[in-house]
């Protein structure tokens, strides 16, 4: 479980996110396929604020949900918005390398002398606050973390499918990532 498999054919596209809107990220994404129009999106992307990584899709054909290392544990309402009012049917969750989350108290220093130098905090105030948040974001491992996450959200609302996806931030491309749980 958590293999990586890559897209550069449509060929490549795992046989149950074909005729989904997760095909249609894959193939805008990584095989550049040309623009259709879209009136209302098509999915709910949930992904990582790190600002090295641009997909590559359509206006209108998602929205899209960026938080530290893609996690969605505090974007509930958000999420619940999306399928309720919006009517998207499907999630594509998207982790990627390198994640800035992954080892996050190895940072608290830094983390915590850049609130006291650019953001005018005391380092009391940086301390409590590193201290308050940084539980709920670490991330030991980017594709265990979004296999976890791809099982919490497929519970949380069992008639949606879930796709786990992976942004390799050297070649730009979205992978898929193997999993052996069964979707609608």
């Amino acid at each position: 479980m958590g293999k990586l498999l890559k897209v550069i054919s449509k060929e490549d596209i795992l046989p149950k996110y074909r005729g989904t809107a997760v095909e249609k990220l894959l193939k805008y994404h990584n095989l550049r396929m040309e623009y259709e129009k879209h009136d209302n999106a098509e999915l709910l992307i949930g992904m990582c604020m790190d600002n090295r990584k641009q997909l590559q899709i359509p206006n209108n054909f998602a929205y899209i949900l960026r938080t530290g290392g893609g996690n969605l544990r505090n974007s509930e309402f958000k999420v619940s918005y999306a399928i309720a009012i919006g009517g998207v049917k499907t999630i594509a969750l998207i982790g990627h390398d390198n994640c800035g989350m992954v080892h996050l108290e190895s940072k608290r220093e830094k983390f915590i002398e850049g609130l006291v130098e650019n953001a005018g905090w005391s380092r009391t105030q940086a301390e409590e606050h590193f201290r308050s948040f940084a539980p709920m974001f670490e991330i030991e491992n980017e594709i265990n973390f979004l296999l976890s996450e791809t099982r919490r959200l497929r519970e949380k609302y069992p008639k949606i499918l879930i796709a786990p996806l992976f942004y390799k931030i050297d070649d730009n491309l979205l992978y898929q990532v193997e999993d052996d749980v069964q979707q609608p």
